[in-house]
């Protein structure tokens, strides 16, 4: 059985029980938008690129807005999909509590919105697309922990470099993270720093800044994939690439010679692409007044150094997607 059908029966089996029928929506329009926190991101680009695919296979338009991390440009956005009469939306909010705000605006105009990753507070949506983050932080905290148990390190120091822990998939993710360190007898969490910008230079900075402070720190968990190329180089410019060990989270091309080096010991690789065609695909469904899974999730692919070569032939669709056909200078 290949691993791509593996993943696939697990994703449909994965399906909530609870459904929810959306109104059909009444205007003519033949557009699906997708609105994104921030293209910079290669996640986002390539969720948008499996939000496009489906779309176009059904003989929709695709546009996609970039809220740029911003609460305001959000709203903006949300507010033109409106004005545009949008057959349907994928939503990727910028926060859990701002998705609420926005999602009695869609309700209003009767516009069918799917949430993919971040997750609402509240509000009317068909579904919400999501990864296990918790389970897959939480596999990464296992074997950073492994990684440090082989070190025979005395209540070893680690810190956290985290997406805004006002996103839902923030927490899940940090709380899974930690509860396997804390499950592994490690409790000695010394910094803990939030991206506002999800840059390479932010993680850099706040690298430097906690091994500074905590100069014995031993592990690292960053929960992006961009900021995680911050945060190995901060480690290689101080000279402790191979001291201190990395897990991370998300995934992008570089990742593969990072895991085959040993620089990064475990990356829990969301599946944005196939997150994008489920998102769109609930959207569509719901569009023709069809019922729909309340919540669908995504499975996470755990890679390490000794299973990256198993998982790159499917990674390099359903993670990296539109990053593969981007040259090396441009990612």
């Amino acid at each position: 059985m290949s691993a791509h059908f593996s993943l696939r029966r697990s994703l449909l089996a994965t399906l909530a029980l609870s459904s929810i029928a959306f109104p059909v929506f009444a205007g003519n329009s033949k557009t699906i938008f997708y609105i994104t926190p921030g293209l910079d991101l290669p996640f986002w680009r390539t969720l948008g690129m499996g939000v496009a695919s489906i779309a176009a296979n059904n003989g929709y338009q695709y546009k996609v807005l970039d809220s740029t991390n911003s609460d305001a440009k959000q709203s903006a956005n949300i507010e033109q999909a409106i004005r545009e009469q949008a057959a349907g939306i994928v939503l990727s909010p910028t926060d859990s509590k701002s998705a609420q705000a926005v999602l009695e605006l869609t309700s209003r105009a009767r516009i069918p919105v799917v949430i993919a990753d971040i997750g609402s507070n509240g509000g009317e949506f068909v579904s919400y697309v999501k990864s296990d983050n918790y389970r897959g932080a939480f596999t990464v905290g296992e074997i950073v922990a492994a990684a440090l148990k082989e070190k025979r390190l005395s209540n070893p120091q680690f810190a956290l470099c985290t997406i805004a822990l006002s996103r839902k998939n923030g927490q899940d993710r940090t709380n899974g993270f930690l509860d396997a360190m804390k499950e592994a007898g490690y409790t000695n969490m010394v910094a803990l720093r939030q991206m506002q910008s999800y840059t390479r230079e932010e993680t850099y900075q706040f690298v430097k800044e906690i091994l500074r402070d905590h100069p014995k720190v031993a592990a690292l968990f960053i929960e992006v994939d961009k900021p995680t190329l911050g945060a190995l180089a901060a480690l290689k410019d101080l000279r402790k690439l191979k001291e201190v060990i990395v897990g991370s989270y998300d995934g992008i091309p570089e990742f593969v010679d990072h895991l085959k080096s040993g620089n990064l010991v475990a990356v829990g690789m969301q599946q944005p692409f196939l997150m994008g065609t489920q998102s769109a695909e609930i959207l569509i469904g719901a569009i023709h007044g069809r019922k729909q899974a309340k919540q669908v999730m995504v499975p996470v692919l755990n890679a390490t150094s000794k299973n990256i070569a198993e998982w790159l032939p499917v990674a390099e669709k359903t993670v990296f997607g539109a990053e593969k056909s981007l040259p090396a200078k441009e990612r």
